[in-house]
């Protein structure tokens, strides 16, 4: 009896946690006045993490809050709400998405249609990619993706700048990293917030970039007077580390392509080659490396057996 009434005990606890969902545990840090980081774990997308491996963030202006990526889940963009009005009674009045990689997009559900900002590029990605991404998280990331249903932006970003709140956002529209990629500097609190265009202490992802593009947005973002950088994935940092440990990784990576394709090596080989030690300290390399291989070397490949036009 003692046993059985344990195993309902259980059943029953099991059924509350079900009830009240995944918990994110989400402990906004302030990193400037009114500006507040939710970060990401250096981690892959697991169960135990719900998809919390992204850096999104909020800024509390005089004229409402202003949000960067509403992360990755409709269970995250709800505690992320959450979080905010436990800190500000103000409203939420934009929420800018950087890019449609499905960790900074899939929690809109939980934001006022008409505060929901991209790119149009972007807004055509998630359009055309969406349903795919949704569906592949649900896999990989199992219950904290329950009831997660994608929603489109419903304004338009164009680059420049949009004051806020006593708060001068410079918008700005890059690429590389995806075909959209959205940056976001304050003027005021000279807090940029980079996107997926800068990986701190992480590998960076490639299923959608041209490194070439990168690269040159990476110079963009440099040339700005910030004083700290919010990266996509990684630490925030008072300098611009994140932006060189960046493009030091992909001009390596674009090297070692183009020299594995000259010399006539495999997809196979090229993903067992040694790594330098410097970046064999970066977070998930073992698994972000096979991937860009994958993502980039037939492309590459194929630009080495075209002939030379000399």
């Amino acid at each position: 009896m003692t046993r059985l009434l344990a195993l309902l005990a259980l059943i029953a606890a099991a059924g509350s946690a079900m009830a009240a969902g995944f918990d994110y545990h989400l402990a906004p840090r302030q990193i400037a006045p009114g500006t507040w980081v939710l970060e990401g774990k250096q981690e892959d997308f697991t169960f135990a993490n719900g998809g919390r491996i992204v850096n999104t963030a909020f800024v509390v202006t005089e004229a409402g809050v202003v949000v960067i990526d509403s992360g990755p889940s409709r269970q995250y963009g709800e505690q992320t709400v959450a979080a905010i009005a436990r800190l500000t009674g103000q409203p939420i009045v934009k929420v800018w998405i950087t890019h449609h990689h499905p960790d900074h997009f899939l929690g809109n559900q939980a934001f006022p249609p008409a505060t929901l900002s991209a790119l149009a590029q972007t807004t055509t990605s998630i359009e055309t990619e969406g349903k795919a991404f949704n569906e592949n998280m649900y896999r990989l990331v199992g219950d904290a993706m329950r009831d997660t249903e994608v929603v489109l932006p419903t304004q338009s970003v164009a680059p420049g700048t949009v004051d806020i709140g006593g708060h001068r956002f410079e918008l700005l529209a890059l690429d590389g990293h995806t075909a959209g990629d959205l940056a976001v500097f304050d003027h005021r609190t000279g807090v940029l917030f980079a996107g997926d265009l800068v990986f701190h202490d992480r590998t960076p992802t490639t299923p959608h970039a041209t490194i070439a593009r990168w690269l040159k947005s990476l110079d963009t973002l440099d040339a700005l007077p910030f004083k700290q950088v919010v990266p996509g994935h990684g630490p925030v940092a008072a300098d611009n580390g994140p932006i060189r440990q960046t493009r030091d990784y992909l001009h390596w990576l674009d090297g070692v392509l183009k020299q594995s394709a000259a010399a006539g090596l495999d997809m196979t080989e090229v993903m067992h080659l040694p790594l330098p030690k410097i970046f064999r300290q970066l977070a998930v390399i073992d698994t972000e490396y096979p991937r860009s291989v994958s993502h980039l070397y037939p492309a590459v490949e194929e630009a080495a057996l075209k002939p030379s036009a000399h």
